[in-house]
């Protein structure tokens, strides 16, 4: 079951090419330009599309980078998509230690985003 999971999703990442403000350039490296602007875009999308937000959502982006690496984020953010699958397929994605353990990380990063750059 476990071998299961880790071929979905490893065939998942390579084909979602998935997406994620101050921080170490070693961090803004590790995190494609493609990931950074879909996550600065979601965020705006939530926090309304102002100037202020694009600052706020920056600065929340570089948070997350600067806690976690890359491929923790890709790995978090496809546990999170693919946990929005219906049913049995969709669980997979959302009950075992490895997805939680990675959402957890990813929650945590974004809730330390949220203190520093939200508040």
């Amino acid at each position: 079951m476990r071998s299961m999971v880790a071929r979905v999703l490893a065939a998942a990442l390579l084909a979602a090419g998935l997406t994620a403000a101050a921080r170490p350039a070693s961090a803004a490296e590790d995190y494609p330009t493609v990931a950074t602007a879909d996550y600065v875009f979601a965020c705006m999308q939530t926090n309304g599309s102002t100037h202020q937000a694009m600052e706020r959502c920056s600065c929340s982006f570089d948070v997350v980078a600067s806690i976690l690496p890359y491929t923790r984020y890709e790995e978090a953010s496809t546990f999170l998509s693919l946990g929005q699958v219906q049913g049995e397929n969709g669980s997979l994605f959302r009950s075992t230690a490895e997805s939680k353990a990675a959402i957890g990380d990813l929650r945590r990063a974004q809730a330390e985003a949220e203190i520093r750059c939200f508040e």
